[in-house]
């Protein structure tokens, strides 16, 4: 490891280019399992196709009708 590094000439990565947001988040064993799948099944990593079925909720506008019990 170098003591010292030059950033003269460095450049965003392509992840702050997309405006992604690197978080933390726990899913249910069974709903991961389920988009580890599908993303196998179409070619994509599993983040990338969470990420797009939550991108499509969002721009739909979709909601949740969600009851306790």
């Amino acid at each position: 490891m170098r003591k010292e590094y030059d950033f003269t000439d460095a450049r965003p990565g392509r992840f702050s280019e997309l405006g992604r947001q690197q978080i933390t988040i726990r899913l249910g064993s069974n709903t991961l399992a389920y988009f580890k799948e599908l993303a196998e099944d179409v070619g994509i990593p599993y983040q990338t196709l969470i990420n797009l079925y939550l991108t499509d909720c969002a721009k739909r506008k979709k909601t949740l009708e969600f009851r306790e019990g």
